[in-house]
């Protein structure tokens, strides 16, 4: 297991994406990860309209989804609407915005995306301590709740509590690394308060997953991990990001070749879910188109 100073480590490998995170609206934040290729999103969409589709046979029609380190809503985009990355990075950088006001573009996506066929069974709740990109997200219809709070420094608060046993699923895209299992800790005791929820999390290969597959093991958990597929993050910032994670990769033992050593960070994917669910279906089958 990794020691928080050490996540503090790897993670300085990284470009910092700081000043783009909590703006008001998403344009700066398309516009430098656009540049990057910035896909894993986009590339998780399959995977999660699978288990979405697979819990509501198990359940019910309606599935809730909490997004952890959401950001200004992009995987809710993705699942409620018949869009891509792409789609995002075309409407965010349309000209229309280039001198736009944050107040402007928030008016203009209230009804672009409400004029756009939409799931009406799937609802979205944002997680993130970004409170500009969670407001964004809510005002103009992403997200249908958020939920500004750190949870690796303060606890989840009492008013969250009743809303997030209905969970039915919890998914990340790349948050894991900055969260570690103190956030996982202080989320489980609230979303088992209800049906326990399925989680589906994409990681950065350098990122170990073994702190928060035993926190989850502890509460009557299994996680598989989806062997023989990685999926590309974005590619690196710089050739001084590209060497520090691989120095990181190859520290801990893992091979770079033919995945971050061609010029992208590659996340790997998590399943993780009760044990008599995950008997009953491995990964490899659940997630067979």
């Amino acid at each position: 297991m990794k020691a928080d100073g050490e996540f503090d480590e790897i993670n300085e490998a990284k470009a910092s994406m700081d000043h783009i995170y909590d703006q008001p609206d998403p344009r700066a934040y398309f516009s430098e990860l656009r540049k990057l290729h910035y896909n894993i999103p986009g590339a998780a969409k399959p995977i999660f309209e699978k288990l979405i589709s697979r819990l509501r046979r198990r359940r019910d029609e309606q599935v809730r989804v909490l997004d952890l380190g959401c950001s200004y809503g992009v995987n809710a985009a993705l699942l409620k609407h018949d869009l891509t990355m792409p789609d995002l990075y075309d409407h965010w950088g349309q000209q229309r915005f280039e001198h736009a006001s944050p107040d402007e573009v928030v008016e203009y996506d209230k009804r672009f995306f409400g004029n756009l066929a939409e799931d009406e069974d799937l609802e979205v709740i944002g997680l993130d301590q970004a409170e500009s990109a969670l407001e964004f997200a809510e005002d103009v219809g992403l997200l249908d709740e958020s939920l500004a709070v750190n949870l690796e420094t303060e606890p989840l608060p009492d008013s969250a509590k009743q809303d997030l046993a209905a969970v039915d699923l919890i998914v990340s895209t790349g948050c894991v690394g900055y969260v570690t299992e103190k956030t996982f800790e202080r989320l489980l005791p609230a979303v088992l308060s209800g049906s326990p929820p399925w989680l589906a999390n994409f990681v950065l290969r350098m990122f170990p997953f073994d702190a928060i597959e035993a926190a989850l093991a502890e509460r009557g958990y299994v996680t598989e991990k989806l062997e023989g597929r990685t999926f590309r993050q974005r590619r690196f910032a710089s050739g001084d990001e590209r060497q520090q994670v691989l120095d990181q990769l190859r520290d801990q033992g893992l091979d770079p070749a033919r995945k971050e050593a061609d010029g992208y960070l590659h996340a790997e994917f998590y399943l993780s879910r009760p044990k008599a669910e995950a008997a009953r279906m491995p990964i490899d089958q659940l997630l067979v188109v």
